[in-house]
């Protein structure tokens, strides 16, 4: 991995994208003001993103699997590129609401880049890199806030058009640097296909169950074949539906759903426990939330030791969900600060894990072919529960504050019990 360029050069892309969304969120509100947002509109202009995003993603997926990934990476960062000159330049709270609709229909990149992630690696290596990825947009998310929060003594629009600046240069590295993955296996494939033609007769009209032989699976031979035979179908928007019938990847994609929206059912709990209960300013919940986001980082650089000695990534996705339900529960109870804290960042610490086992997951249980599309309907269901996830927890709150991190932990426990179904559903279909 160490001689991986196109992976570095890809984290780096990750990293300047997750930032830029990072130093505009903790800013909207008090921008958008001047045009007339308050405390309702500004959770319908932050869900505008998510729903853009959702029907966008499998979409930018799907594309990616036919054009490639390169040009759809380049696209939506350029697009992200020009939400922001479109906000820093608004003079209308409709022109905030397109800004934000235009990045969320051009924000498939994450998405493709998980798809040129899973089509350099393999089973055995696939977790691993979806951590390192997962750690890249981690850590811009981290930093983002504390740079726009500087750079926002310059002047309101500052950071807007910063963001704007290292999406440019993102939209750049992937057009100029970045080298193009789609397709990389089709000579294996092809090599396969003749090894197979003289070992295995008629072996060309096997139907091949994409979740069962996926490549690199078990029998490679056969998923070459159906690869190499398989017609390029058009996206369809009903595969947000269809995917979740896919025995393995539609239970994985149903807990990343849970669990994402457990995540941001959480975060509304923090920002009000920190304000309204810890009495923190600004700048400790700031700096509070950047710890929370660092431990997250740090689990997930530590993914390929973990792999070594767990080697199930279902088990360690069960593992680490029972600790972040324990730890929210706990949360639920806690009236002081350094009790929170140690809630929190277990939390954050062992919360890292989900993604890089899920999407890893899916990967492994999807062809070639599909591998954008199919992340692409992870990303969205992710996108529905970050939208549902801050309105279950704003209704909630009714009750007490404490209630959000029972809420959470609600949705946490839900989905470590969808973990069994996922492995027996892993072992059916071995």
């Amino acid at each position: 991995m160490k001689g991986d360029k196109n992976l570095w050069i890809l984290v780096f892309i990750c990293v300047i994208n997750s930032m830029g969304f990072g130093i505009i969120v903790p800013l909207l509100y008090s921008y958008g003001k001047k045009f007339g947002l308050n405390e309702q509109t500004i959770g319908i202009l932050t869900a505008s993103f998510s729903v853009a995003q959702f029907f966008a993603t499998p979409l930018m997926g799907a594309l990616s699997d036919r054009w490639g990934r390169k040009p759809l990476l380049a696209i939506s960062l350029f697009g992200t590129c020009a939400s922001f000159l479109l906000f820093a330049t608004a003079q209308s709270l409709v022109i905030l609401f397109a800004a934000r609709i235009l990045d969320g229909i051009t924000g498939g990149n994450i998405s493709v880049a998980q798809a040129m992630i899973s089509d350099t690696s393999t089973s055995e290596d696939r977790a691993k890199k979806f951590g390192i990825l997962s750690s890249a947009f981690g850590f811009g998310f981290v930093i983002g806030p504390a740079i726009g929060g500087l750079l926002s003594k310059l002047g309101m629009q500052v950071p807007f058009y910063f963001a704007a600046g290292i999406a440019l240069i993102g939209a750049l590295c992937a057009t100029f640097i970045l080298k193009e993955t789609k397709g990389t296996k089709t000579a294996e494939a092809a090599n396969a296909k003749s090894t197979l033609a003289s070992k295995v007769p008629h072996a060309k009209g096997h139907k091949v169950d994409r979740e069962k032989h996926p490549f690199g699976n078990k029998n490679p031979h056969l998923a070459a074949v159906a690869a190499s035979t398989k017609k390029k179908k058009k996206f369809n928007f009903s595969s947000l539906i269809t995917s979740l019938k896919l025995p393995v990847i539609g239970t994985a994609v149903f807990i990343g759903f849970l669990l994402t929206m457990a995540q941001f059912v959480m975060i509304i709990g923090f920002q009000t426990f920190s304000v309204d209960n810890l009495k923190l300013s600004p700048t400790q919940t700031g700096l509070f939330y950047a710890g929370f986001g660092i431990t997250g980082i740090l689990m997930q650089l530590c993914v390929p030791l973990i792999s070594k000695f767990i080697s199930s990534k279902t088990v360690i996705l069960m593992l680490s969900t029972v600790v972040c339900l324990t730890a929210m529960c706990f949360a639920g109870f806690t009236n002081t600060l350094l009790a929170f804290a140690a809630c929190i960042f277990v939390y954050g610490l062992f919360n890292g894990l989900r993604n890089p086992m899920l999407n890893a997951i899916i990967a492994d249980r999807n062809s070639d072919e599909d591998q954008g599309e199919i992340l692409g309907v992870n990303q969205s269901y992710a996108s529905v529960g970050q939208t549902l996830g801050p309105i279950a927890a704003g209704l909630i709150t009714v009750i007490s504050i404490h209630s959000v991190f029972f809420l959470s932990a609600f949705f946490i426990l839900t989905g470590f019990l969808l973990t069994f179904r996922l492995k027996a559903k892993e072992k059916q279909h071995s």
